[in-house]
C-alpha cells in the first residue's frame, strides 16, 4: 500500500478529504473497507518481529485494520492531533481514556453538564476502582481551581454541553489543569472538528462519538481518542489492544466517507439551526431558548471566539412541564422523536426522560434541564418546513 501525497501545508477542508489516504496496487480513488480480522505473512519471522515492535504491519483487526488507521490518521489531521485511535462508540472512547490511565486514589475534576452516561462513568464506574471525583459548574473558573487536589490527574468536559450548550473557557481550564500537573480531556462530539478544534486552545485530549455528526446520517456507532504520542504509548494503546473496544472497519470506512462532507454539513445545520432557534424565541409559550451563537446566549462572545459556527443543536423550554412537553412531541409531523443526534433528519428528545433520566431531580434542577425542556438536533431539510412543524405542534400542545 502507498500512502497519498505528503499533507503537510494543507488546511483542514482538504485534510478532511484527502487526510490519511493509502492506496492500494490499483491506485483506487475511493478508500478501500478492509473487512477483515486477520493478515498472512510470508514467513514466520514476519509475524513475529511485527508482535515485537520491530517492524511494522498489521497482525489482527483488533490491533489495527488499514480502513481503520486511515479514519484515524484523517481525524488526527483534520482535529490538529498528534495521533488517534478509533473505538465503537463515544463511550467506549470516554471510557478508555480513564480506565487506561487512572490508578486507586486518583482524582478527576469534571464540569457538571455533561452528558448522562459520562457523568455515571465519572461518578460511579470510577469509584469502584478507588478514583474520586469533583463535579463542578464548568463555566465557573474558581470552581476549577479550588477542586483541585495533589490527586488530580484529568479535567473533563463537554463544549457545548449537553443538553443545556454551556460552554467551557477552554484557554483558562486549561491553564488551571497544567499548572496542577493533570491532562484537559474535552468532549467535542457536539461541535464536532469543523466547528471548534479543543487542542488549539490547550486540551490535551479530545473524544467524539462518531456516531453524531461525524457519521452525521444516523448510520453507524463509531467513537475517536485524539492525543499525544506519549499518552498513547503510555496508557491507552495497551488498554484497547488489550480490552477490545474496536470499532468495525465497515463503520470505520462510512465515518472516513462521511468526513468529506463534514464541513458542508456543519454550515447547513449551523444556518438551519440558528434559523430553528430564532423561530422559537418569537413563539408563545416558549420561556427559554439556548443557542450558542444566538445574543441572548449567556456566552455567546466565549462561543464565538472558539467556535466557527453554532452548531446544529437548539434547547427550549415550554411554560409547561412534562405534559406539554409530551403533547408537542406527540404533535411534531415532520421532526422524529429521537434522543441521538448530529442526523441529516431533525430529532428531538426530551432529556429529563431519556439522556438524563438516571440523575436525580435535584441534580437535573441543578444543571437546568427541566420538565419542559426540549432539544433538537436541526438536521439539513428546509428550515422553514421544521419551523411549520413546531409551530403547528405548539398550537396543539399549548392552545
Amino acid at each position: 500500500m502507498t500512502t497519498h501525497k505528503n499533507s503537510q501545508g494543507w488546511r483542514p477542508q482538504t485534510l478532511a478529504v484527502r487526510g490519511g489516504q493509502l492506496r492500494t496496487g490499483f491506485q483506487e480513488t475511493a478508500e478501500t473497507l478492509f473487512l477483515t480480522s486477520g493478515y498472512a505473512y510470508e514467513c514466520p519471522e514476519e509475524p513475529e518481529a511485527r508482535f515485537k515492535g520491530e517492524q511494522d504491519g498489521f497482525t489482527y483487526t483488533r490491533y489495527g485494520n488499514p480502513t481503520v488507521s486511515m479514519f484515524e490518521a484523517r481525524m488526527a489531521a483534520f482535529e490538529g492531533a498528534p495521533v488517534a485511535r478509533a473505538t465503537a462508540s463515544g463511550m467506549a472512547a470516554v471510557s478508555a481514556v480513564f480506565l487506561s490511565a487512572l490508578r486507586v486514589g486518583d482524582h478527576v475534576v469534571a464540569a457538571r453538564a455533561m452528558f448522562g452516561a459520562c457523568r455515571f462513568v465519572v461518578e460511579d464506574i470510577l469509584a469502584r476502582f478507588g478514583v474520586t471525583s469533583t463535579i463542578v459548574d464548568g463555566t465557573d473558573l474558581d470552581q476549577w481551581r479550588k477542586a483541585v487536589t495533589p490527586a488530580t490527574k484529568f479535567f473533563f468536559l463537554e463544549t457545548p454541553a449537553n443538553p443545556t450548550l454551556d460552554i467551557a473557557d477552554l484557554r483558562a481550564i486549561a491553564e488551571i489543569a497544567h499548572k496542577a500537573g493533570a491532562r484537559l480531556v474535552v468532549d467535542n462530539a457536539f461541535a464536532s472538528p469543523a466547528l471548534q478544534r479543543p487542542m488549539d486552545f490547550g486540551a490535551d485530549i479530545v473524544v467524539h462519538s462518531s456516531t453524531k455528526y461525524i457519521d452525521g446520517q444516523g448510520r453507524a456507532m463509531g467513537g475517536v481518542i485524539l492525543c499525544d504520542e506519549e499518552f498513547l504509548s503510555q496508557h491507552l494503546q495497551t488498554y484497547l489492544r488489550n480490552t477490545g473496544p474496536t470499532i468495525s472497519p465497515f463503520n470505520a470506512w462510512l465515518h472516513l466517507k462521511s468526513l468529506e462532507t463534514l464541513n458542508l454539513r456543519m454550515k447547513a445545520h449551523c444556518e438551519n439551526a440558528l434559523a430553528v432557534a430564532n423561530f422559537l424565541a418569537k413563539q408563545k409559550g416558549v420561556n427559554r431558548v439556548l443557542y450558542p451563537f444566538r445574543d441572548d446566549h449567556p456566552q455567546v462572545e466565549l462561543a464565538k471566539a472558539q467556535m466557527s459556527g453554532g452548531g446544529g443543536v437548539v434547547t427550549f423550554a415550554l411554560d409547561g412541564g412534562k405534559e406539554e412537553a409530551f403533547a408537542l412531541l406527540k404533535a411534531i409531523r415532520l421532526i422524529d422523536i429521537s434522543n441521538n443526534l448530529g442526523d441529516a433528519k431533525s430529532l428531538m428528545t426530551h432529556p429529563a426522560t431519556t439522556t438524563h433520566c438516571k440523575m436525580t431531580p435535584e441534580a437535573r434542577a441543578q444543571l437546568g434541564i427541566s420538565d419542559g425542556m426540549l432539544r433538537i438536533s436541526v438536521g439539513l431539510e428546509d428550515p422553514a418546513d421544521l419551523c411549520e412543524d413546531l409551530e403547528q405542534a405548539l398550537q396543539k400542545a399549548l392552545p
